[in-house]
C-alpha cells in the first residue's frame, strides 16, 4: 500500500529534521528496478478524514493541528512554526494523513490475503490526544480498532513492535484493553522513556546501547515465539522500524542491514508458520541508506515465500477486494466505537 502522497517535500524544511522524508517512494522505486512490483500492483492508499480520524482521535486533538507550533513541536521541525496552517496542512499532514489511511487500508488486506506491508505508517508515539517525536495520526490504533468493529472474525491483535524507541502511543491507547497483546523491544535509555505507557506492554524487552546482530536477533526470536505462543491473534501488527540500523542518529542500537532483513524475516515466518495474518508498516529509520535496507527486506521476504506476489495480482483483479479497498476507509465514518 504506498501514494505517492506519502513524501514530504517543502523548500528543504524537512531536512531539518534527521527522517529522511521522501523514503517511502525510494523504497517503491527499489522494489520497481528490481522488477518485484510495478503500478498494478501497489493498492493507493487514499487519505484519512477527520470524520476517520475522530474514531480514536479527540476533535480537542485534531483542532491543536490546527496550530502550526503545535505542528512543529510534534514533528521536530522548529520553522514549521512561522508557516501559515493551510501549508502545514498540505505539505506536512496530508502526507502523514495518507500514510494513516494506507495503514487501515493495509489492516483489511492483511485479514483477507494472509499479509499487507503499509510502504509509511507505523506512528507509534502517537495517541488519541497526543502527539509526538514525528507522530502526528495513530495509525496503529485506527487499523485495530477499525479491524475489531467492521471485520468478523477479529477480536484479539498482538502489536509487535520493534522499532528502536517505546511505542507509547498505541500502549496509552490500548493501556486496559485485554483484547491487544503489546511486545516491544526497544532501547531503555531514549526517547520517550514513557514509563505510565509501559505498564500496558505485556512482553516488555529493554535493550542496552550498542547492542548488536546477535544478542538483537535471539531476543527477537525468542519473544516474538513466546507471545505468539501466549496468545494466538486475529491479526499482528508489525511495526518495522529500521532506526535500529548502526550508526542511527536517534536509535542508539547496533544492528547490521543483514540483521534487519533477518529481523523481519522471523517474524513473517512467525506468523505465516501460524497462518495469522500479519500488516506490516515501516515506522522511524533515520538514515539515507533505510530505503535500501527496507526494499532488500521485502524482497527476502518475496525470495523466501513469506509474502506473494501472485496472491497479490490475483487479489487485485478480484472485485469484492477492489471493493473492499475502496471502502476501507470510508467505512470508518460508519464506525460506532465505545
Amino acid at each position: 500500500v504506498y501514494s505517492p502522497d506519502y513524501n514530504i517535500t517543502f523548500m528543504g524544511l524537512e531536512k531539518l529534521h534527521p527522517f529522511d522524508a521522501g523514503k517511502w517512494g525510494k523504497v517503491i522505486n527499489f522494489l520497481k528496478e528490481e522488477k518485484l512490483i510495478g503500478d498494478d500492483l501497489i493498492v493507493q492508499a487514499r487519505e484519512a478524514t477527520d470524520e476517520d480520524l475522530l474514531v480514536v482521535h479527540t476533535r480537542r486533538y485534531l483542532n491543536k493541528l490546527k496550530w502550526s507550533f503545535v505542528v512543529a513541536t510534534i514533528t521536530e521541525i522548529p520553522p514549521v512554526l512561522f508557516l501559515p496552517n493551510f501549508l502545514v496542512q498540505r505539505k506536512v499532514l496530508k502526507p502523514l494523513r495518507t500514510q494513516t489511511g494506507g495503514t487501515i487500508m493495509a489492516g483489511k488486506l492483511a485479514v483477507d490475503r494472509g499479509w499487507a506491508i503499509n510502504v509509511g505508517g507505523g506512528f507509534h508515539h502517537c495517541s488519541g490526544d497526543k502527539g509526538g517525536g514525528f507522530c502526528a495520526y495513530a495509525d496503529i490504533t485506527l487499523a485495530i480498532k477499525f479491524l475489531f468493529e467492521r471485520v468478523p472474525g477479529v477480536s484479539k491483535a498482538t502489536i509487535i513492535d520493534l522499532d528502536a524507541h517505546q511505542g507509547n502511543g498505541h500502549e496509552r491507547d490500548f493501556m486496559n484493553d485485554h483484547r491487544v497483546y503489546i511486545m516491544d523491544v526497544y532501547n531503555r535509555y531514549i526517547y520517550p522513556g514513557d514509563g505510565f505507557a509501559k505498564r500496558a506492554i505485556k512482553r516488555k524487552v529493554e535493550l542496552e546501547w550498542g547492542t548488536e546482530d546477535t544478542e538483537y536477533l535471539q531476543k527477537v526470536h525468542t519473544h516474538v515465539e513466546g507471545a505468539l505462543n501466549e496468545l494466538k491473534p486475529d491479526i499482528i501488527v508489525y511495526n518495522a522500524g529500521t532506526d535500529i540500523l548502526d550508526g542511527d542518529p536517534l536509535g542508539g542500537l547496533a544492528i547490521s542491514p543483514q540483521g534487519i532483513v533477518k529481523r523481519d524475516e522471523v517474524v513473517f515466518k512467525a506468523a505465516r508458520s501460524r497462518g495469522i495474518p500479519i500488516l506490516m508498516v515501516t515506522s522511524g529509520g533515520y538514515q539515507k541508506r533505510t530505503a535500501r535496507i527496507i526494499a532488500d527486506s521485502i524482497l527476502n521476504l518475496h525470495n523466501l515465500g513469506l509474502i506473494d506476489k501472485e496472491l497479490a495480482t490475483s487479489g487485485a483483479e478480484n472485485p469484492k477486494v477492489e471493493q473492499m479497498i475502496r471502502d476501507s476507509v470510508t467505512d470508518l465514518t460508519n464506525l460506532s466505537l465505545q
